[in-house]
């Protein structure tokens, strides 16, 4: 009965329940795509570690970022390769790059060079060639994304990055880095443009062996050079993007924007469920003197809430799903991971109930005489 008269009060006063939806759907729409550019941005982050398939990166010292290491001795790969809980280790060269189009437009690119024949750390989806194709001396990756501000290079054409020659061998569909436009080439050609001297990398990358522990090769690692830093893939993931959300001010934009979003949810739901409940009012004076509790009168304003919420994180999510379906494949950074979605609703319907708790309190205050005024 309490539920049902709920129900009829939201269908009667429509104007109020839209504005109070509007609220929900304003939570769950600008939260959720604020944060799925954020954990967009995370996936270009540390998108080299996540795909590189090595248990163990090594830096320079007292790094933090993957895209920051300086310069390594490549001897320190032999030194590496010595133990036998390592499958694996190959030196690698990120450096960056002028890409000059055929108009004479330059594009920073973040270069990526793979030691052959391994080519460990390479792309990993293509839209056109394979991997193979950077076995050329000279062969060298674009990614489809960036193809239009590139000035749309031609596969197996010559262009120029930092005066130095390159051929488009192959086309990665869907990679992108943080720090600027992916092309991998081989480690000659990455050192040739970025001006790595012979002899030199930025970073060493490793397997362990099938069942070994990898913290503890990690450890073995560092206490044999301890002259740089050593992190295991998922700790330089997350330190990776520590480094970008605390040091470069991202964190506190999209933080500022998300509180900003829910408290402009909850200020719409509480003045949408308090003007509904002074049109009621009278209502629920009747329904007092008819012998209702106060409870009752709780209830009844606690399941229209409820109801506003589940309608408008049903909104929500619609535009939501279609703000991820318009930016895939784009370079707009978007991605909502599986665990996200069901703790987005849960925390938006707790907001949608405290927004109406202003709205209950004076529901309940409302005095049965009232409708005799």
């Amino acid at each position: 009965m309490r539920r049902r008269t709920g129900f009829k009060i939201l269908r009667h006063d429509r104007s109020t329940t839209a504005g109070s939806v509007l609220g929900v759907v304003a939570i769950v729409f600008l939260v959720g795509q604020q944060l799925a550019i954020l954990f967009g941005l995370f996936t270009y982050m540390s998108v080299l570690v996540d795909h590189s398939g090595a248990d163990i990166w090594v830096l320079t010292r007292d790094v933090e970022d993957v895209n920051a290491s300086g310069s390594l001795p490549v001897r320190y790969v032999d030194r590496i390769a010595a133990l036998a809980e390592v499958e694996w280790v190959e030196p690698l060269v990120l450096g960056g790059g002028l890409f000059r189009s055929r108009e004479g437009k330059v594009q920073p690119v973040q270069m990526v060079g793979l030691p052959r024949p391994r080519l460990e750390n390479g792309p990993w989806r293509f839209s056109e060639g394979s991997l193979e194709v950077l076995l050329d001396t000279e062969g060298a990756t674009v990614n489809n994304l960036d193809l239009k501000v590139l000035g749309t290079p031609g596969l197996f054409e010559f262009y120029e990055i930092s005066g130095r020659r390159i051929r488009i061998s192959a086309i990665t569909r869907n990679i992108r880095g943080f720090a600027g436009t992916l092309v991998f080439t081989n480690i000659e050609k990455a050192r040739e443009v970025s001006g790595l001297p012979p002899g030199r990398c930025s970073h060493i990358i490793l397997k362990a062996r099938p069942g070994s522990d990898v913290t503890a090769v990690a450890s073995v690692v560092r206490t044999l050079l301890p002259a740089t830093t050593v992190m295991t893939s998922p700790e330089l993931s997350a330190s990776t993007r520590r480094f970008y959300i605390l040091d470069t001010g991202i964190g506190s934009s999209f933080g500022f924007s998300v509180v900003i979003a829910a408290l402009v949810g909850i200020i719409i739901i509480t003045l949408t469920m308090s003007m509904s409940v002074l049109n009621h009012r009278r209502d629920y004076a009747v329904l007092q003197a008819l012998g209702g509790r106060k409870r009752d009168i709780l209830v009844v304003v606690f399941w229209q809430a409820l109801m506003i919420g589940l309608i408008g994180i049903f909104v929500g999510f619609l535009l939501l799903a279609g703000f991820l379906a318009g930016t895939r494949d784009s370079r707009l950074p978007s991605h909502m991971p599986l665990w996200f979605p069901p703790l987005h609703a849960g925390i938006t319907l707790v907001l949608c109930l405290l927004g109406s708790t202003y709205a209950m309190r004076k529901a309940v205050r409302v005095e049965p005489a009232s409708i005799f005024r």
